[in-house]
């Protein structure tokens, strides 16, 4: 993945994501996996188990919802992916980010996948899988308006970020250096960027990487600030601690995915090549001086 994620500023046309609050109205509303349009089927025969996977539904390009309101994205064909080698069908269900956690820990939900990284108190209190992604957090500011290299550099500054993210932990460690702004939505963290009520954001690459496909009409330097081997940089599946079970066949499942290539496929498909081209983006890229 150190291709794909340079550890270095990109100046980016980037624009505003549409608010979906329709996601958090739909809140543990049950999602069929052969649902109109969807595409999928899976190999399984109808005797296969289901699991109770839960996710926003509101994070591209990680779970996200197309024109029928069938979830998509990278988290959807990844644990579709593990399942079909596990053996075990998916059921989705989309709840808000707090509560997603709340489900998976009393036994409501199986599993929670929805771009969620590492962290050590996350380790303690639920099953972790291996990694499967690598999601490197990154410093966003708009182009011209600050010379940022690092974390050093937003010292004194407003800064942005989504509750409950690794950010919003790096930057409550900060304490007084930086002034904490923290938005439950990236819509609304960014918008406030472009705003100028913020003078940084601090939110996963992949997220603003998905965004910039489609919405160019600001440019902002982006500093990702994670290196490939760093623990929160990685993103996992999470599940209760005391479903073992599940947790050995979701880690075997990872690494023989790993093994044949499958999560950079899926990668690909979402977030194309990792050097945008005249020929194959139509966003204007370059590597910041």
């Amino acid at each position: 993945m150190r291709s794909l994620y340079q550890i270095l500023p990109i100046v980016i046309s980037i624009g505003l994501l549409g608010c979906n609050n329709s996601a958090n109205q739909e809140s543990r509303a049950a999602l069929d996996n052969t649902q109109k349009d969807d595409g999928f089927v899976s190999k399984l025969p109808d005797s296969a188990p289901t699991i109770k996977v839960v996710m926003t539904g509101d994070l591209p390009p990680f779970s996200f919802k197309d024109d029928y309101g069938n979830l998509q994205g990278i988290d959807v064909d990844a644990i579709r992916a593990i399942g079909e080698e596990q053996g075990f069908k998916s059921e989705f269900y989309t709840e808000t980010w707090q509560d997603m956690f709340d489900s998976v820990e009393s036994g409501e939900r199986d599993l929670a996948i929805s771009g969620i990284s590492y962290k050590d108190d996350r380790n303690v209190r639920y099953g972790l899988s291996t990694p499967y992604f690598f999601n490197p957090a990154t410093i966003i500011y708009l182009e011209g308006k600050h010379d940022v290299k690092g974390l050093e550099d937003i010292k004194g500054l407003k800064t942005g970020t989504l509750e409950g993210s690794k950010e919003e932990d790096t930057l409550k460690e900060m304490g007084d250096s930086v002034e904490l702004v923290s938005r439950p939505t990236m819509f609304l963290a960014y918008q406030d960027l472009v705003q100028g009520e913020t003078d940084v954001l601090l939110y996963d690459l992949p997220v603003i990487q998905y965004v910039v496909k489609g919405y160019p009409d600001y440019k902002v330097t982006m500093v990702p600030y994670e290196a490939d081997d760093a623990p929160s940089a990685q993103q996992v599946v999470l599940m209760a601690k005391e479903n073992t079970q599940l947790i050995d066949s979701v880690n075997e499942g990872i690494t023989k995915l790993k093994a044949k290539g499958v999560f950079k496929e899926i990668e690909a498909r979402w977030l194309g090549s990792s050097e945008p081209t005249a020929e194959n983006s139509s966003t204007s890229t370059q590597l910041a001086n």
